[in-house]
């Protein structure tokens, strides 16, 4: 069996976060481990609180699962701030972890922030280089990029922008933006942008889309898929999970993590 990490927060309402990767992992056929940057008391409205991990402890975790069962790709999502950043990337570059997805989590759906000021310049310098993909939304880009992003020219722009950090692929996802009623990505390498759609729904089950999206691209790359490939049944994937989200909370419900399970992968 193939091993995927994730190195992010928990969600204790179970939709986003650790919670969400592992069980993208698991539908994947993937054995999922983890390590924990925050504990975050959250729900379906909002996060009520943040519990940030030491970069000691980050480490330690890290270190326990490649010392002994090793990955075959990682995820990062919410780092929380920079020195936990620069922590995570020591740790990929010392244990030489392979197919790394970043993910970089700045806020939750519900608006709340989950990364400090002074780790942007942190994810730019220190994590984007070791990426082999990375799955910034339009409002992660913009932080990243420092500047607006508001229609598709301007999305394909900011792919090429980005991958001047130093990643292998750029995927920005256009999921905040009615382009022709689709839900619009778009990927690139540095050869030529291409775009993936999906049909734009309207749901309240998006809670940690991003996160699962990520996961399971890492899933695929674990598994032997190729960048391009892995990214178009991670789009297939979410786009199932969101249209079959099941009706839980008051808010940003989340997605169906067991969608085409027994079908598909």
């Amino acid at each position: 069996m193939k091993r995927a990490l994730t190195i992010a927060g928990s969600d204790s309402g179970g939709g986003a976060g650790i919670q969400a990767d592992l069980k993208t992992f698991m539908a994947f056929g993937v054995h999922g481990m983890s390590a924990i940057t925050a504990l975050t008391a959250q729900n379906t409205v909002g996060v009520q609180g943040i519990f940030e991990v030491s970069p000691e402890f980050v480490r330690k975790q890290i270190e326990s699962v490649m010392t002994d069962i090793g990955a075959d790709a990682a995820k990062t999502g919410m780092l929380s701030n920079a020195g936990i950043v620069r922590t995570v990337a020591e740790a990929i570059r010392t244990f030489r972890i392979p197919n790394l997805v970043v993910d970089p989590v700045m806020v939750a759906k519900s608006g709340d922030s989950l990364l400090a000021e002074d780790a942007r310049q942190a994810i730019r310098d220190e994590l984007l280089p070791l990426a082999t993909v990375i799955t910034p939304n339009v409002f992660e880009a913009e932080a990243l990029l420092e500047r607006r992003i508001e229609d598709l020219d301007a999305m394909r722009d900011a792919a090429r922008e980005l991958k001047k950090f130093g990643c292998r692929w750029v995927v920005i996802k256009g999921g905040s933006l009615d382009i022709e009623s689709r839900a619009v990505d778009v990927v690139f390498d540095g050869t030529e942008p291409f775009l993936l759609t999906s049909p734009r729904m309207e749901s309240r089950n998006t809670q940690g889309t991003g996160c699962t999206f990520a996961s399971a691209i890492a899933a695929g790359l674990a598994k032997g898929l190729s960048p391009p490939e892995a990214i178009k049944r991670a789009k297939e994937y979410i786009t199932e999970a969101i249209r079959s989200g099941p009706p839980i909370g008051s808010g940003h419900g989340p997605a169906n993590h067991l969608t085409g399970v027994h079908s598909k992968w």
